[in-house]
């Protein structure tokens, strides 16, 4: 009898102590050990004993966490209202100071980019945040992974989502692109005709200095107007082609 209760007794204790010695901790996860208060370090994944009631183990979570940063309002450089939110990718690489160093990691990285992405719109003006957007992602990616660094996070990737603006800008806007296309039409229009009037100046050169391109030139069109199935054709005549039949003949003795 007394076998049977020593026996109840230590399966007990075991099923007792056994849950607070023996941990698991998943591949993706990394344990930070205190041993009364006191940091021990970090166990890697698989399964780890602890002392029970002495050691504490807290488990940190090492994958790629996603933080999306809702709509932001500021004012760019140039005085510009707008709405602004952007996502932002970061994972714990020292666990020991993402547990010592700050009370809850993701709430800090979380205020830290909502800070900076204001921050980095109130020193950037609208042209720059509209055509420039990697750029302004490089730096908002930098400051941030400067600012949380100390906590042991590392910041791979920041990206602004979405850029709202007001509809009085998007319609001065529109009217800007369309005023910047008809001016690139007329500059495209007027080199047309400048290189038109160069190529007639230097045909008309040419031709001057030498005036049987000319009568090969009517010649050529007459070809092509030949191949029309009308049955008149009406092409100009040039005096040159006359001045043959008109010239004065020399008789034989000489006389005009």
């Amino acid at each position: 009898m007394n076998v049977l209760v020593i026996l109840a007794v230590i399966v007990f204790v075991l099923l007792i102590v056994l849950p607070s010695t023996i941990k698991v901790i998943w591949q993706y996860e990394q344990g930070v050990v205190f041993r009364l208060g006191r940091l021990v370090g970090a166990r890697p994944p698989g399964i780890q004993i602890i002392i029970p009631f002495v050691d504490q183990m807290r488990k940190i979570d090492t994958r790629t966490i996603t933080l999306d940063v809702p709509s932001q309002e500021a004012i760019t450089k140039d005085n510009v209202t707008l709405k602004v939110n952007a996502v932002v990718y970061f994972r714990v690489v020292h666990p020991e100071s993402a547990i010592i160093e700050v009370l809850d990691f993701r709430l800090a990285t979380f205020q830290i980019a909502q800070t900076t992405l204001r921050s980095v719109l109130g020193q950037s003006d609208l042209d720059e945040l509209l055509s420039q957007r990697d750029k302004l992602n490089a730096r908002l990616r930098q400051i941030i992974d400067e600012q949380t660094e100390p906590w042991g996070i590392k910041v791979s990737v920041v990206e602004i989502k979405d850029v709202e603006l007001p509809q009085s800008m998007q319609r001065a806007m529109a009217a800007q692109a369309e005023a910047e296309r008809e001016r690139r039409a007329k500059i495209i229009h007027a080199d047309g005709e400048y290189q038109a009037a160069t190529r007639l100046s230097e045909a008309g050169k040419i031709i001057s200095s030498e005036p049987g391109t000319l009568q090969l030139r009517y010649l050529q069109t007459l070809k092509e107007m030949a191949t029309d199935k009308s049955s008149t054709i009406v092409f100009p005549l040039p005096i040159e082609l006359m001045s043959a039949f008109l010239a004065p003949r020399k008789t034989s003795s000489g006389e005009k």
